[in-house]
């Protein structure tokens, strides 16, 4: 029988697992990765998360997404009554996506991508805001990539590509170096801030409101050079906003403050078993490594059998867009989505057992 479900964790969080099983009340945080599409195969789990397993537990939750990590996450404080419905209904939406190209182009124009996507938040947000921002559990952060470089502040057709190639070589040199042209700005639960230093890297934290929940969210998916940047997000410094990915592009952050409360664990789905920390990281293996910020996290990662029983063989990426017809790409991603819910089964059957044994985090 083919496994669906691999459990890795960090030395503190190992330790309880092993000693008390997993329990929804042990959970203070959740974050959730940028990735593209390949977050459409955790709705199973978001759906089963949210929808059922932590309602066994009364404590509030700190969410922290980036990208679609973003969008998934201001879905569950969206949905009061009903998450299962909402994450089913998200996933529908990104899925019916669609994109002109241009004849004689590659690709859609950033334009175009950033108008059509607008609309997608507007359509799934407006009117809405005040019911994500009052959720009787859940804390929503939403983290973005601010233009910190004089060439980063505004998005200009020679100004971004020149900004992005320093971003780039200093990122080789140390990660701090990224610092110099960019910076972390955190949109949060005005009741509660992340809880949660973020000393590793230059962060500015910005209060979530009505106002800015959509730009934040827009601005945390705007991929750069595939969505414009967000000018100016009211209440936040001035500047171009980008993808949050960028500077985290899996959320690689402090975690062990939690150790000290009621809530130590960070529950934490995903779609591969490295947490990578920037984007500009992803071909740095030595930046892949756990490091003690992550003692406590708890990564749910799906099992290499249940990836080579997708369409292809693979997770769902953005390449799809363009390798794929839009029927196919659609059904191909839906298919991904109905498998998803394995996921979830094994997570149930897991979270069962009284003690629960996780591999080391690599």
């Amino acid at each position: 029988m083919a496994k669906v479900l691999r459990i890795l964790a960090g030395p503190a969080a190992r330790q309880r697992l092993a000693e008390q099983g997993l329990q929804p009340a042990d959970v203070g945080l959740i974050p959730a990765a940028a990735g593209g599409p390949k977050g459409l195969v955790l709705n199973g789990l978001d759906r089963f998360l949210f929808g059922e397993w932590l309602m066994r537990s009364q404590q509030p939750v700190h969410l922290v997404g980036a990208s679609i990590g973003a969008w998934r996450m201001a879905t569950a404080a969206r949905a009061h009554a009903d998450a299962d419905a909402a994450f089913r209904d998200m996933a529908e939406a990104y899925v019916t996506q669609r994109y002109d190209t241009p004849p004689g182009e590659k690709r859609p124009r950033p334009d175009h991508v950033s108008e059509r996507f607008g609309d997608i938040l507007t359509v799934w947000f407006a009117g809405r805001e005040s019911e994500v921002l009052s959720h009787p559990r859940w804390r929503l952060h939403v983290v973005t990539s601010r233009g910190r470089h004089p060439l980063l502040r505004h998005e200009g057709r020679w100004r971004t590509p020149a900004g992005y190639a320093g971003a780039f070589a200093s990122n080789l040199v140390h990660r701090t170096g990224l610092g110099h042209w960019l910076d972390r700005v955190v949109f949060s639960d005005g009741r509660s801030p992340l809880p949660l230093p973020l000393a590793d890297f230059p962060t500015q934290r910005v209060e979530l409101s009505a106002t800015n929940l959509r730009p934040a969210l827009l601005a945390s998916c705007s991929i750069p050079f595939w969505l414009r940047a967000q000018q100016d997000v009211p209440g936040a410094p001035p500047g171009a906003y980008w993808d949050g990915g960028i500077t985290d592009y899996h959320l690689h952050l402090d975690y062990r403050p939690l150790l000290a409360t009621a809530t130590p664990l960070v529950l934490y789905p995903h779609f591969q078993p490295h947490v990578v920390p920037g984007w500009l990281d992803k071909a740095l293996k030595r930046r892949h490594r756990a490091t003690p910020f992550l003692d406590n996290l708890v990564l749910l990662v799906p099992h290499p059998d249940w990836v080579a029983s997708l369409p292809d063989g693979k997770l769902p990426d953005r390449n799809d867009f363009m390798r794929l017809d839009e029927a196919t790409r659609q059904a191909h991603w839906r298919r991904a989505v109905l498998e998803s819910a394995r996921l979830a089964e094994a997570f149930d059957a897991l979270t069962r057992q009284p003690s629960v044994q996780a591999e080391p985090l690599p």
